[in-house]
């Protein structure tokens, strides 16, 4: 799969749940603690984003994050596989925030719906799944 594909599905998976695509890099590696810590975080984010005082992530503070995240999750992707770095990290930035924005949307649309935890499920599952494909190492 191109670096600029994977750095995309990071950068998606990073708008939806932004230490996700970290945990599924970790989970590639060699580091035991590593892959605890960010799997700890990934999954403590998953319970946190249901509670009704999470920040929107479309805040200036919470969207930064996610923007630089997937930056960051992007380039250590590229990097982790001999590729250059600047290209998939603008990409996994761009998306981040497209999929920051879409997400809040699809929330907030669901929950108007009376469907609140039914898509924040869903948007689990997305982004599980995207990071999934774009840290895989095929």
């Amino acid at each position: 799969m191109n670096s600029l594909v994977r750095a995309g599905l990071l950068g998606a998976a990073t708008g939806a749940r932004s230490a996700t695509p970290l945990a599924a890099l970790a989970a590639q590696g060699d580091n035991r603690w590593l892959k605890v810590f960010a799997t700890a975080a990934a999954g403590g984010e998953l319970i946190a984003d249901k509670l009704p005082a999470t920040p929107s992530r479309v805040k200036p503070a919470p969207l930064t994050a996610r923007i630089v995240t997937g930056a960051v999750a992007a380039g250590l992707d590229a990097r982790r596989r001999g590729r250059g770095v600047a290209g998939p990290a603008l990409v996994g930035a761009s998306a981040a925030a497209v999929a920051s924005y879409a997400g809040a949307w699809w929330r907030a649309f669901a929950t108007h719906r009376g469907y609140a935890t039914p898509a924040a499920l869903a948007e689990d599952g997305a982004a599980i799944l995207l990071a999934t494909l774009g840290s895989s190492r095929r």
